[in-house]
């Protein structure tokens, strides 16, 4: 059920980014072939095809679990199917929890249709006056709360057993009470997603923070991009719905209740049954930070490698708390990408500030969807007189990073964290990622002339270490898949294993392509898009390509060069 809802809020984001981007150069009448040899409204057809199929699987595949819950304990059920005393329980809760936070709102001649928002789960009601004249009105089903409603189980159900029923159908029951006098004709639920981006004209900003406050705001009321209905949903509820919202009719989608699916996050958690979850996991501590109370002790003996969730993230906000407080840290620097809502590693910055320290940080105001949180985060920190930069202009600052200058009383020390993962305790126990905790005198000189490029100018173009984007890190990647190449076509042996997020850089890819076509093997393990096609005769034939689905999300970036 916890997978489904991911591939609800997955599919959703596609639709407000990836979907709206194609509609909106098929508006702008753009013809030109991608790489893959389809016009903008050709691939829009096929990504609407395949949407479809994904979602109807995906409520196959919900139905299919349903019985298996039941046989467990668990029962999630359709109003209709309630008993006399559900129906009295669930009509309490809706009288003293629902009925106060519901607002209906009518659409006629003297009142607009209303404003939908994003994401949200509303009905379309029909209502019949006393002078037997139908109208239009929309309810909301309010996210603030929970989507299951639960209701005593029933007779014959095992010990122990906890039965929900959804709200809509819940609302949709007692209509009556938000229109009085009034006949209820029908009522239908519909869900609505819009367009999420929105254009940052960077060069003409006079102020960043203020721009993507702004951006943010219009997201809000972005172009409706999907209509998902259900489908005895009637098509003079669907003409109004396209005409109000401006929609397409190749826009709808029309699915088997339940509506939203990324709800069923909410679901998994009212779920009280832990022998129904994955087990209780318990992060291992590096046993070198155990056995001592002073991190920069630690890292002074040698650089220490986490492999989070696995490894705790613990010693990381402890790395930032210890350099808070400790009197001989001169100053730290760090880049914030998203660092959620209660983030102790910006307290422990905070604290920093509050002890004299000089604290810089970079926070990323472009992390999609994390926008409003980095904003009030970088306001917060510039009010505790934290030097707070919003990074370069037109590029995304994706970097995570964490430099600690100490005076360690024979040399001024750069401690450093570098990783994979952001700086955000809850992520870090749900994703894997890799970090770096280390002392290393080159690492450290790097990442200064890093901090100054990132929060000054510069036009440094060569690092000891690091290789950075976008100055050389796609030159050094190329020059080490050609060196494997190179052995290969001596005859020696050559591997490539990469690990990544996603795979869609046309060059990249065909410089892979020609790899394989040089006899190295190439492992690559891509957790969301990949645009490369392997076991391709004759080209890439020596290409391997596999996706790691399990309990944590798959974040950490590896590349293995044999040679």
């Amino acid at each position: 059920m916890k997978f489904l809802a991911i591939v609800g809020s997955i599919l959703a984001e596609f639709f407000m980014t990836r979907v709206s981007a194609l509609k909106l150069q098929v508006e702008a009448g753009i013809v030109e072939r991608s790489v893959d040899g389809l016009t903008p409204a050709e691939q829009l057809e096929l990504a609407r095809e395949q949407a479809q199929r994904l979602m109807r699987d995906a409520r196959a595949c919900l139905y299919k679990l349903m019985p298996q819950l039941e046989r467990a304990g668990v029962f999630i059920c359709n109003y209709v199917a309630l008993n006399a005393e559900q129906q009295e329980y669930a009509r309490e809760y809706f009288e003293r929890v629902a009925f106060p936070v519901l607002t209906p709102l009518a659409y006629d001649p003297a009142r607009p249709f209303p404003h939908i928002s994003n994401m949200s789960l509303n009905l379309a009601v029909i209502i019949r006056d006393e002078r037997k004249r139908e109208r239009f009105a929309r309810v909301k089903v309010p996210n603030t709360l929970p989507r299951l409603v639960p209701v005593p189980p029933p007779p014959d159900a095992p010990a122990k057993s906890q039965c929900f029923v959804w709200l809509d159908q819940l609302i949709k029951q007692h209509l009556d009470a938000l229109f009085p006098g009034m006949e209820i004709v029908e009522a239908h639920p519909f869900r609505v997603t819009r367009d999420a981006e929105y254009v940052i004209q960077e060069l003409e900003a006079d102020d960043l923070l203020e721009t993507i406050e702004r951006g943010v705001r219009q997201r809000r009321f972005g172009e409706v991009v999907r209509l998902t209905v259900s489908p005895d949903m009637p098509d003079k509820i669907r003409v109004i719905l396209v005409d109000n919202l401006k929609l397409e009719p190749e826009d709808i989608y029309i699915l088997e209740p339940p509506l939203g699916m990324s709800d069923l996050f909410g679901v998994y958690s009212l779920i009280d049954r832990p022998d129904l979850k994955y087990p209780t996991f318990v992060p291992h501590y590096p046993r070198l930070l155990a056995n001592t109370d002073d991190t920069f002790v630690a890292v002074r003996q040698r650089d220490i490698l986490l492999h989070h969730p696995y490894d705790s993230f613990t010693p990381v906000v402890e790395f930032l708390q210890e350099a808070a407080r400790d009197a001989r840290v001169l100053a730290i620097k760090a880049t914030l990408y998203r660092v959620g809502k209660n983030a102790p590693v910006v307290q422990a910055l905070l604290d920093a500030v509050r002890n004299d320290k000089q604290v810089t940080v970079l926070v990323e105001l472009k992390a999609r969807f994390d926008e409003e949180s980095n904003i009030e985060w970088a306001k917060q920190l510039e009010a505790e007189g934290v030097h707070v930069v919003y990074g370069l202009l037109g590029l995304k600052t994706h970097s995570k990073i964490a430099l600690v200058v100490r005076d360690d009383g024979d040399e001024i020390r750069r401690y450093l964290h570098l990783s994979t993962g952001n700086y955000n305790a809850v992520t870090a126990q749900l994703y894997t990622d890799i970090g770096l905790l280390t002392c290393d005198e080159d690492m450290g000189a790097d990442a200064s002339d890093l901090f100054n490029y990132l929060t000054g100018y510069s036009a440094k173009t060569d690092y000891r270490k690091f290789l950075v984007a976008p100055i050389n890190l796609r030159t050094r990647l190329e020059e080490l898949v050609q060196r494997e190449i190179e052995h290969a076509q001596r005859g020696d042996k050559a591997h490539i294993i990469m690990k990544m997020n996603s795979l869609v850089d046309q060059e990249m890819i065909r410089l892979f392509y020609k790899a394989s076509q040089a006899g190295v093997k190439l492992d690559l393990i891509v957790r969301g898009m990949c645009c490369l096609r392997p076991g391709l005769a004759g080209v890439s034939d020596n290409i391997r390509v596999l996706s790691i689905v399990g309990r944590f999300l798959e974040h950490s970036r590896i590349y293995y060069f044999r040679n």
